[in-house]
């Protein structure tokens, strides 16, 4: 333990070994009493331990401060020995510094109260002046020779506790800091969103509250804007968790630079934002707002990671506006205006309105409903048939959802349809369709009828490899040939994410299984799209046959698909069939096959059989008799057509579906 004796002057003035009679450097007790120190340096060390022990009565806290101290106690014994013994002055500063820089971080890091630091540097003091006095005896050394050592000790001694002390505070300072530092960190990352740097839930409550408040005083408006990406979780599933932070940081800054520095601007949510604003933002209403928000975010992405991607995304907003009671109150009004949004349509923003809480209570309770009726065995399926408009013979069924609730009875499909997309509830129920209508068609098959079976695909499940194990479980459960069986895909889920869908249907047509595009012409596919997908049919949305009689053009363009099926090598399949007219001229136009009410409404089990068993086997290009009364769909919207050859003229407007 030893002073530095480079210090500069401008430093705390420190002890030293001047401070200490100064025996001359080539005194030779001097010399023989610091040989004699060294060589007893371990007997200083078991003197220390020893006092130690008997003072405080138990050893030092912890292997770590045990060794260091052993490791200061041996360390200072042989440098202030060397010294003695002829030793350079700083070779004692050098073993000095470590001495009180090692002590210094122990009470910094309260590893040990400074307190018995300093007991513990007077122990090592009085064990040295100890040995040092014995050695003294043993070499008949001058009394004088003795007290210019034990003089050197002490100043040792004085020089390492200030020394000890000098680090002590800059540590603690050192510590201190950074204490101060991560306490900020936590009360940030507290209120902030760790992804997007943005104020979280908890901020944005507390930054709402305050504007009500000053709404109140000042009678003037505050909004809360919530905004949803739309299908976000399509992203996740389909690009993957990084492409999906890059997009939720690329929205960020999208709606950061809209939104003028006095709202407040949050992420609430995975793919959930919110925007508080007031007094100014709001002179010209929150709707502008809101359009500024989809205005900003139609704009297509462009993200690198892990690969270049360029991405089109929509949002659903949802307003509220004037005072609450609480900020709480105000951010779930909009949440709920934000959901209206979504059912409307997406992609558009809504203002709420009183009557939408019970309209929402309506929707958690169907989601409830929902979620119990798979397993409660509510749903069922029906079947309608499809023909070949050449043979006039059924070549197969589409398999169509149906629920029937005990409390709601047989509820229309696109009053929970919808519910069990948004849900993710389609998924589960996807794979019990598939295994129903798989086990169906090949009993129907066993009865020697020769015919498929269609079910249509939701996006969700073609979101996700799952879709092939579900298609491939369902085709060895029911023993079905796989050629029997036909997934329809809609034109618009197709493009959702074309790389993925293409081989997901790949893998798909791997099985034998047939694909078809649903609702053909309704949505965005091009000729390099179709040749994209390994697509066997397109069926031909109803909307362009229902307008084949009211509309000039409506042959030209049944026309042109059915030629583009036929230059593609694709069955073209019309649907929604319902007038004579509209057969009639489907068939001049050569269209594959067809299904509508004209032939037959969807079936349960028993109805389809009987319109099986009891199809006329001749072909024939007049219409079918229609199924009796009893084979109706439970359900249904309109009364069955009249028996016999003649059907009726009214156009059956009832989704089949």
């Amino acid at each position: 333990m030893a002073d530095d004796p480079r210090s500069s002057t401008d430093e705390a003035p420190q002890p030293s070994l001047a401070t200490a009679p100064e025996p001359g450097r080539s005194d030779e007790e001097l010399r023989r009493l610091g040989e004699a120190l060294d060589e007893q340096s371990g007997a200083v060390l078991q003197r220390t331990i020893a006092r130690t022990h008997a003072e405080s009565g138990e050893e030092a806290e912890g292997s770590f401060v045990r060794v260091s101290f052993e490791r200061i106690c041996t360390l200072s014994t042989h440098a202030v020995a060397q010294w003695m013994a002829g030793g350079h002055a700083d070779d004692l500063a050098i073993s000095g510094e470590e001495a009180w820089g090692i002590f210094g971080q122990l009470v910094a890091h309260r590893a040990i109260p400074l307190n018995e630091v300093t007991k513990r540097c007077l122990r090592w003091r009085d064990a040295a002046r100890d040995e040092l006095t014995e050695c003294a005896q043993d070499l008949d050394v001058s009394p004088q020779t003795l007290a210019g050592a034990i003089a050197v000790v002490q100043a040792n001694l004085d020089a390492t506790l200030v020394g000890m002390c000098e680090v002590f505070e800059n540590e603690r300072k050192r510590t201190d800091e950074e204490l101060a530092h991560r306490q900020e960190e936590l009360a940030f990352m507290a209120t902030h969103d760790p992804l997007t740097g943005l104020p979280n839930r908890t901020l944005i409550l507390d930054r709402c509250e305050q504007m009500l408040m000053r709404a109140r005083r000042h009678k003037s408006p505050v909004a809360a804007l919530l905004i949803n990406i739309d299908n976000f979780k399509t992203v996740n599933d389909t690009l993957g968790h990084g492409v999906g932070d890059e997009l939720l940081r690329a929205v960020t800054a999208r709606l950061d630079g809209i939104v003028r520095d006095t709202d407040a601007l949050g992420r609430i949510g995975a793919d959930e934002f919110a925007v508080v604003a007031e007094e100014i933002s709001l002179a010209a209403g929150p709707e502008l707002i809101a359009e500024r928000v989809l205005q900003a975010l139609s704009e297509p992405f462009e993200l690198t990671s892990p690969r270049e991607t360029r991405l089109t995304i929509t949002a659903s907003v949802g307003i509220s506006l004037g005072d609450r009671a609480t900020a709480e109150e105000m951010l779930h009004d909009a949440d709920i205006a934000m959901h209206r949004a979504k059912w409307d349509g997406k992609d558009r923003y809504v203002v709420f309105e009183s009557g939408m809480r019970a309209a929402v209570q309506v929707q958690m309770e169907l989601e409830m409903d929902l979620r119990d009726a798979l397993k409660n065995g509510e749903y069922f399926l029906v079947y309608q048939p499809t023909f070949d408009l050449r043979a006039m013979r059924p070549t197969g069924m589409e398999a169509l959802l149906r629920w029937n609730n005990p409390a709601r009875g047989v509820v229309q499909p696109s009053d929970f349809i919808p519910v069990l997309e948004e849900t993710g509830l389609i998924s589960q129920v996807g794979r019990w369709i598939l295994e129903e209508a798989c086990a169906q068609a090949q009993t129907w098959v066993q009865a020697g009828h020769d015919i498929g079976m269609a079910v249509n695909v939701s996006g969700r499940q073609l979101d996700s490899d799952d879709l092939v194990v579900s298609v491939r479980r369902a085709l060895d459960k029911s023993g079905l040939d796989p050629g029997a069986l036909t997934l329809e895909i809609t034109e618009t889920t197709l493009m959702r994410n074309a790389e993925e869908t293409a081989r997901r249907l790949g893998a798909i047509k791997a099985l034998g299984v047939r694909v078809a595009i649903d609702d053909f012409g309704t949505g965005y596919s091009s000729l390099a799209h179709l040749q994209q997908f390994p697509v066997d049919a397109l069926k031909i949305d109803r909307s362009f046959i229902s307008r084949l009689k009211d509309n000039p053009e409506g042959e030209t363009l049944i026309h042109t698909l059915v030629q583009l099926g036929k230059a593609l090598s694709i069955e073209t399949l019309a649907e929604g069939i319902e007038q004579q007219d509209e057969l009639t001229i489907l068939q001049e136009e050569q269209c594959d096959s067809g299904q509508g009410f004209l032939f037959a409404r969807p079936l349960d089990v028993a109805a389809a059989e009987e319109f099986l068993n009891t199809w006329p086997g001749e072909p024939s290009p007049a219409p079918p008799p229609h199924v009796p009364a009893a084979a109706v769909t439970p359900g249904s919207e309109q009364p069955p057509a009249q028996t016999g050859h003649s059907v009726s003229s009214r156009r059956l407007s009832a989704d089949p579906r």
